[in-house]
């Protein structure tokens, strides 16, 4: 098993990487050369960059993760692929994406986009909480055990 995250804008490394080197799982952290760091990860964390263009951390997530993998993004694309791929999939907010929410989740994104597109203004994600924070531990850690 490995861990793969759609690192440019995720919260909850620092949670990911903690609680992954306690359980010795080796993380992949996908991120664009826009974000590139030259300070050293700790063990058992790699960074692959890519190219800033659109989707291309999830291309290269898809092209690395096998089934039973973990992946953390909340890309409701990338979600659905790795779903169909066998991997548990999770948003930083706490909460698993499964076969029976992605559909959902799709057409909610889809009418959103088509709304922006006739110029509707729509609402934005939610501030990210302390709560959302420790929901995503307990869940993290439940994914890892499993």
């Amino acid at each position: 098993m490995k861990i793969y995250v759609d690192a440019d804008a995720c919260p909850v490394k620092d949670i990911i990487i903690a609680e992954s080197r306690n359980a010795a799982i080796p993380v992949v952290l996908v991120t664009s050369f826009s974000h590139f760091s030259t300070a050293e990860q700790p063990s058992g964390v790699e960074t692959i960059y890519v190219d800033s263009g659109a989707d291309a951390a999830d291309y290269r997530i898809m092209k690395l993760a096998a089934k039973g993998d973990i992946i953390v993004t909340q890309d409701y694309g990338l979600a659905s692929l790795g779903l169909a791929k066998g991997c548990t999939v999770l948003h930083h907010t706490g909460y698993r994406y499964t076969n029976e929410n992605i559909d959902q989740l799709l057409q909610s994104r889809y009418l959103s986009a088509m709304a922006r597109k006739s110029g509707k203004r729509t609402k934005g994600p939610k501030p990210f909480t302390a709560e959302d924070k420790e929901k995503f531990r307990e869940l993290f850690k439940r994914a890892i055990l499993s």
